[in-house]
């Protein structure tokens, strides 16, 4: 059986420069310990894992500004998706040392929700509701942004009078996108539109529809709370025609899926761990 290995794939350069901040700060002996970070530092359990060898202490729950009440004393460690300055100011008030990991990606998205709205802009930010990256781009202008993730969310928008601005979060693909886009063009005409998809995402996207054409199937390798993951699996699915997996390990291969496969793609997405996609993949070459 031939291995098909889609590239680019794995991690991005925001999760890469996340981890290594979070270890530095964990081994750092003049950091106020102990060291926490506020969510998972990236949405993988194992690379979240890693980080208790450097004494760094992952908080997990679906609201920042209640997960930072734990915290009495130490270090605070902001996620690569970024906080609200709500957050910021908060752990600032509790008096702990706080670092920022937030992608560059993610803080130019800030910079933009914070000049629009000053602006006197409304808004339109298209992204996953109950994902950490939303949650920290609306902080930076809650009265001004409104969050949509669906065409139905566009229909039920009610928005109030002044210039439209559409962005949207990072970790998500044109094709995410596009379709919602067309249409808040056709009920707010005018509207100005400011895609902010980070190209890591948009590039393993196009590379796992284009080089998996010629795969049976397809293995993705990231967490099931991985949003970029997921979507790899779907864009798989929906535009090369082709049955795509996601395993969080080479444990979660199930041998039936390969059953008279001849080539089979492997990719991962941007959180995942380099050493488990070379797991996955000298499983498959050794089959």
């Amino acid at each position: 059986m031939k291995v098909i290995r889609i590239t680019p794939r794995g991690y991005c350069y925001g999760v890469v420069d996340a981890i290594q901040l979070a270890k530095t700060i964990g081994k750092d002996p003049n950091v106020p310990k102990p060291v926490y970070v506020l969510g998972q530092i990236v949405h993988n359990r194992h690379a979240v894992d890693s980080l208790e060898q450097f004494g760094v202490v992952n908080l997990d729950g679906p609201d920042r500004l209640t997960l930072l009440e734990q915290i009495d004393h130490g270090t605070v460690i902001f996620t690569a998706h970024g906080v609200s300055p709500a957050v910021k100011a908060r752990a600032v008030a509790r008096g702990l040392h706080c670092v920022d990991a937030t992608c560059p990606d993610v803080t130019r998205t800030h910079d933009l929700v914070k000049n629009l709205a000053a602006q006197g802009y409304q808004i339109v930010y298209i992204g996953k509701k109950g994902h950490p990256e939303p949650e920290g781009a609306i902080g930076e202008a809650p009265d001004a942004v409104h969050l949509v993730s669906t065409l139905e969310d566009v229909e039920q928008l009610v928005l109030l009078a002044g210039p439209v601005a559409i962005t949207t979060q990072t970790t998500l693909s044109k094709w995410d996108t596009e379709a919602v886009i067309r249409r808040l063009g056709e009920r707010f005409p005018g509207a100005e539109v400011y895609n902010e998809i980070c190209m890591a995402t948009q590039q393993r996207q196009e590379a796992a529809v284009a080089q998996s054409v010629d795969a049976d199937v397809v293995i993705v390798v990231g967490d099931v709370r991985s949003n970029n993951s997921n979507r790899l699996v779907q864009v798989v699915q929906e535009l090369a025609h082709k049955p795509a997996y996601l395993v969080d390990s080479v444990n979660d291969i199930d041998a039936s899926w390969l059953d008279g496969c001849e080539r089979v793609a492997v990719t991962a997405g941007s959180s995942t761990p380099s050493e488990l996609t070379r797991a996955v993949i000298r499983h498959l070459e050794e089959i």
